[in-house]
Order: structure tokens, then C-alpha cells, then sequence
């Protein structure tokens, strides 16, 4: 409460408590003062009685006394009760003397009052100001987050950038050191189902070159290829793509060219009578050769019909989960394509989860020949055909992982390697090589990627 607020209760108790004394103590009050016989000064007092025009008979001389004393009583009671809220205001008004100051006044008291007011709304200024600060600091620590966050980024796109630079770098003078060395490697348009022409082992693997990344999380997994023998009217620039995350896989997109696929605007979207299961589908001569899902059977989908036109089932093969690759992803069924023609690789319950590759004629989906390896396929990542040769690859996220064994289908042998293959996304999916461009396609976690390769001379 205010000095001035304080001031004003304590007139209004003053003037209540002064009224309540005078009628405790009467207004008809009559004082008198005479000598007695004896000389002596004697002081009286009369009040008239509310009740009585006249004295009473002497007979009613007791009950008149008694009623006397009655409102004597009553009015010392009373009176006695005024006293008291007297002394109240008595301190009400020490309490006034206190907040105004030893000789203080309701001026100074409104001084005060007003000063105090202005206080008050500077300190509710000052909070105003305050939040404001506040509110501008948090906005600039979240674009300060952006930025950084945006910095991050642009280093990353510049270290990509200069490994892509470093790998074409070594391409180039690869190429010019086989050029006056004359190595006499085959031309990859060269390359011909069944010939050996140009063919080798392999005994390099480039750094992936990223060629552009997936939009949404059906992305993580996929595949992406090209046809090594294209028909009309697809050509050698023609790509496919296919996001392997779900559990009704039908889209297939086609671009016509790099730029479309750059871009990701496809001329085409693919949707195919059955689901695909996993990343093993391969595009060769025209068709997608995919497996079905939750089944052993191998389909070939004629892409310019956009018909299914052979299906075939794998003999004894494991599907969906009985023999995957180490990633999984129900990778039971894997299909690829080299300079030979069209394989796929698998396991039985017979061969107890060591890896067989089976060679199939494209036309009709059967099974020509059959090889059973001495390597476990749920202890590779992936494993692509080159040259007849089976390659595996030791992890699908280790940067550092390695092609680790060689199956040979000419000798039936296999030998163990450590050709250093990258993983710079961390999470690859699938590899697959492609004869006519002589590289590998690889699906690393989003990314869609190529390898060069080398391969030694025969």
C-alpha cells in the first residue's frame, strides 16, 4: 500500500473513532459544582433518563437505579471499546510517520508514490528490452547452426569433388602410359556374349565417382544400370533405375540420356506385373531379368513390350533370407552380366550356404551350367562377374573393404585377393559390373556410384 493510501485510511478511523467516543460518552452530559451545608465544594452530574418524562414513585425508586446502572454499564463498555480504537489509530498513525519520514508529509508521500510507479515501469522496460535481446540471441544461434552446418556441407562437396578430380586425374595418365606403352586392352564396345577378347583378371579398382544421390528414404538401397548390348530403340545412353526399399517393389525408371538421369527426370516409369525382391535384377538385351519376390523364381520382363515373357525357377535355390549376402536385404538371388553371357549366383540347403553360380541362356532362363565354390556367401557383401571370373567383396560399409576372393569358372578354382574397393558412403547395396563400359555400378547408401577397373592382360 502507498504513503497517500495509508494517509487517507487513518482520517477516516480519526474522524469513526472520534464520533464513536462522543456518543460513548454523551452529548446531554450536565456538569454541576455547589457548597454543601458545611461549606465544602461538591461537583455533580445529571443525565436524563430515555425512558422516564418524570421521577418514579419512591416504590419504583430500585428498578430505576437498577436500570441506571444497567446503561451505566453499557456505556463504559462502550466506552472502553472507543479507548481501544484509539490506541489503534494511535499506531496506524506511527506506522504513517514511518513511511512518510520524520517530518514528512502527503506530498512527499505522493512523491513517493509516483517515483516508485516510474520504477516499476522502467523495470517492466527493462524486461521488455531484455526478452527482445533474447529472442533476437536464439534466432541468430539457429542461423549460426545453418551456417555451419552449411559450411559442413560445402567441404564435404569440395573434398567429393577433388577425389573425383584425383581419380580422373589418374585416369588420364593411366591412359596415356598404356597409350605409349602400347597395352593392347580391347576396346569395351568391342566386347561380344561368349568372347574372351580383351578379357583379364582384375587387378585394380578406381575411387567411386558419384553420379547423384536418391531424393527419399525408398532410396537407401537400390540399383542403377545400363544395358551392355542395348536394342532398339534403347541405346548405350539409356539408364535405369530401381529403389529397392519396400515390400512391393514394381517401379522401374528409365532416362534416356546422363543429363535426364542427372537431373532425375525420367521419360518413363516401369511398373511391373510382380513385385522384384532385393538388389540382384540386371538389365541385358533389351529386358529386366528380376527375381520375384518371396520366390526362387528368375523373370524376364521385356522393357519395349512391358511383358513378363519367361519365368523360371533357380533349382533348389534359398530365397528371401535363407542365403543373403552379409548386408541382407533378402540378396539370395543375385543376376549379372559379363563379356560371356548372363549368371546368377545363389546357395542351396545341399551346398550349405556356400556360394553357386549357374550360367542361364538369356532366352529361355535354362540353367547351362553350374558350379559349386568353396566360398560362403553370407560372409561376403556382394559379388559382381567379369571375364567368367567370380569377384566377392569383403564388407559393404567398411571404407576400406577389399575384393577378397576370385572364383574361376574356366578352372573351377578359387584363390583368395585384397583389391582395395571403397565404400565411401558407408552402406553398399549392390555392385554390378557392366562389359561394355568396363566399370562397375554400385549402389552405396543413397548414392549412386561407378568404379573404373583394370584388368591384367592375357
Amino acid at each position: 500500500m502507498g504513503a497517500a493510501s495509508i494517509a487517507k485510511t487513518l482520517v477516516v478511523w480519526l474522524l469513526l473513532s472520534v464520533g464513536l467516543a462522543r456518543v460513548a460518552l454523551g452529548s446531554t452530559v450536565h456538569l454541576r459544582r455547589a457548597n454543601d451545608r458545611n461549606g465544602r465544594c461538591i461537583y455533580s452530574f445529571a443525565v436524563p433518563s430515555p425512558n422516564e418524562a418524570s421521577c418514579p414513585e419512591l416504590g419504583q425508586a430500585t428498578s430505576a437505579i437498577r436500570e441506571l446502572q444497567r446503561e451505566s454499564n453499557v456505556q463504559r463498555s462502550e466506552l472502553e471499546s472507543a479507548k481501544a480504537r484509539l490506541s489503534l489509530l494511535e499506531n496506524l498513525v506511527t506506522q504513517l510517520h514511518v513511511a512518510l519520514g520524520a517530518g514528512g508529509s502527503p506530498a512527499s508521500a505522493a512523491e513517493l508514490q509516483r517515483e516508485l510507479d516510474r520504477l516499476r515501469m522502467e523495470k517492466a522496460q527493462q524486461e521488455s528490452q531484455i526478452s527482445r535481446l533474447e529472442a533476437a540471441y536464439s534466432t541468430l544461434g539457429q542461423e549460426k547452426s545453418f551456417l555451419e552446418e552449411e559450411k559442413r556441407r560445402l567441404e564435404q562437396e569440395k573434398a567429393e569433388l577433388g577425389r573425383r578430380l584425383e581419380s580422373s586425374t589418374q585416369e588420364i595418365v593411366r591412359l596415356r602410359a598404356s597409350q605409349r606403352h602400347q597395352v593392347s586392352e580391347a576396346p569395351a564396345q568391342d566386347s561380344h556374349q561368349g568372347s574372351q577378347e580383351g578379357c583379364g583378371e582384375l587387378v585394380w579398382v578406381g575411387e567411386p565417382v558419384t553420379f547423384r544421390r536418391a531424393e527419399t528414404i525408398a532410396g537407401k538401397y537400390g540399383m542403377w544400370m545400363k544395358d551392355p548390348e542395348p536394342v532398339p530403340p534403347y541405346t548405350r545412353e539409356t539408364t535405369w533405375r530401381v529403389d529397392a526399399i519396400g515390400t512391393d517393389i514394381r517401379q522401374v525408371f528409365e532416362y534416356d540420356n546422363a543429363d535426364q538421369f542427372m537431373k532425375g527426370y525420367p521419360s518413363k516409369v516401369h511398373v511391373l506385373p510382380q513385385s522384384m525382391e532385393s538388389t540382384g535384377a540386371i538389365i541385358y538385351r533389351g529386358s529386366l531379368y528380376f527375381q520375384q519376390r518371396k520366390s526362387r523364381t528368375v523373370a524376364k520382363y521385356d522393357l519395349k513390350t512391358e511383358t513378363i515373357t519367361v519365368q523360371k525357377d533357380i533349382p533348389s535355390a534359398g530365397y528371401h533370407g535363407q542365403f543373403p549376402y552379409s548386408w541382407g536385404g533378402y540378396t539370395d538371388i543375385d543376376l549379372a552380366v559379363d563379356e560371356m553371357g548372363l549368371w546368377v549366383t545363389y546357395s542351396t540347403d545341399k551346398a550349405k550356404g556356400a556360394i553357386v553360380l549357374s550360367k542361364l541362356e538369356p532366352e529361355t532362363l535354362e540353367v547351362e551350367q553350374t558350379w559349386e565354390t568353396n566360398i560362403r556367401k553370407q560372409a561376403v557383401a556382394n559379388s559382381f562377374m567379369i571375364c567368367g571370373t567370380l569377384y566377392t567383396i569383403s564388407s559393404y560399409s567398411s571404407p576400406d573393404a577389399t575384393v577378397n576372393f576370385a572364383y574361376h569358372t574356366a578352372t573351377s578354382t578359387s584363390e583368395p585377393l585384397s583389391i582395395r574397393f571403397e565404400n565411401r558412403y558407408g552402406y553398399s547395396s549392390m555392385v554390378d559390373y557392366n562389359p561394355t563400359e568396363r566399370k562397375l555400378f554400385a549402389w552405396d547408401n543413397f548414392n549412386m556410384v561407378t568404379y573404373d577397373i583394370r584388368l591384367s592382360t592375357i
